[in-house]
């Protein structure tokens, strides 16, 4: 599941830093920032909307083709073997009882046991099974964890980031120039035009607020897990939802997936402790299903 939030969080930073790039280069920023008072505030707060938005909803649009090349995800048009006809009837009548469509099925090659589900919209999106998961899981497991993915389509998970995210970028790029031009006016004392206080001021402002936005993204994530685990179980049955995560959180040590695509797993990651964490706790997920949350 997390390698679904990372792929996207990366595209959605690319997107971001090479428009806002492109805002320097073409004087874009100089010309917003020499302007005076009201339409300076207006149009960095337009022009910041847009490029949060678009970032946000291009990354949303090639979120299933990265996901595609990044993991090296063999879709299954035709089953081949048992096991494949299996993992296709499954997704299917999870997606049927959630009434989405039919998700592209496939496989990609990692001892890691992980999943993921990722897509522009609950009718066309991709689930996603690790070899590792598909040997190490029983059935009855990886019909949760399956049920787990096809919940987070079905719950729209990846459009509604990707609206958070948008507000997010827009938070980030609009106080960041806001920033550099209140640092250029109050610190260098430029009165018009722009100095090195609005381009050191912006890039600084834009890495602290970056960060701040990835900890809101991280804890909207988390959130969205413990639903995602919930819809699982009921696809599944509560007793293999549990089964699954108490198999995930015996092999978690066993995780091999890059730093970058652990918090996409299943499984899950964290960075800066539990701040950047995509995944809440095994056990608090096993928790929570227990208590019937």
């Amino acid at each position: 599941m997390m390698l679904r939030l990372i792929l996207f969080l990366l595209a959605n930073f690319g997107v971001v830093a090479v428009l806002s790039i492109s805002m320097r280069v073409l004087g874009v920023d100089a010309w917003l920032a020499s302007q005076g008072g009201a339409f300076q505030l207006n149009g960095l707060l337009i022009l910041a909307a847009i490029m949060g938005f678009a970032g946000s909803f291009i990354s949303l649009a090639m979120s299933k083709m990265m996901a595609k090349r990044a993991m090296g995800v063999k879709v299954i048009e035709q089953p081949r073997t048992e096991g494949e006809r299996w993992l296709v009837a499954v997704v299917k009548r999870q997606a049927e009882a959630s009434g989405i469509g039919m998700p592209e099925v496939g496989i990609f090659d990692s001892p890691t046991m992980n999943a993921f589900a990722t897509g522009m919209n609950k009718h066309d999106a991709l689930v996603a099974v690790s070899t590792g998961l598909l040997g190490k899981m029983s059935r009855d497991e990886v019909e949760a964890v399956l049920g787990h993915e096809v919940s987070h389509v079905a719950n729209g998970d990846m459009v509604t980031m990707g609206l958070l995210q948008g507000v997010l970028n827009t938070f980030v790029i609009f106080f960041s120039r806001l920033i550099g031009i209140l640092v250029d006016r109050v610190i260098f004392r430029i009165e018009r035009g722009i100095g090195p206080g609005f381009w050191i001021g912006s890039i600084v402002a834009e890495i602290v607020l970056g960060i701040l936005a990835a900890v809101v993204a991280s804890w909207f994530s988390r959130r969205r897990e413990y639903r995602a685990d919930a819809g699982g179980a009921r696809l599944a049955g509560r007793g293999k939802m549990i089964a699954a995560l108490e198999r995930l959180r015996r092999g978690h040590d066993e995780s091999t997936l890059p730093g970058e695509m652990a918090a996409f797993g299943i499984i899950g990651g964290a960075s800066l402790k539990q701040l950047l964490s995509t995944h809440p706790p095994l056990e608090k997920r096993i928790a929570a299903l227990q208590r019937g949350d």
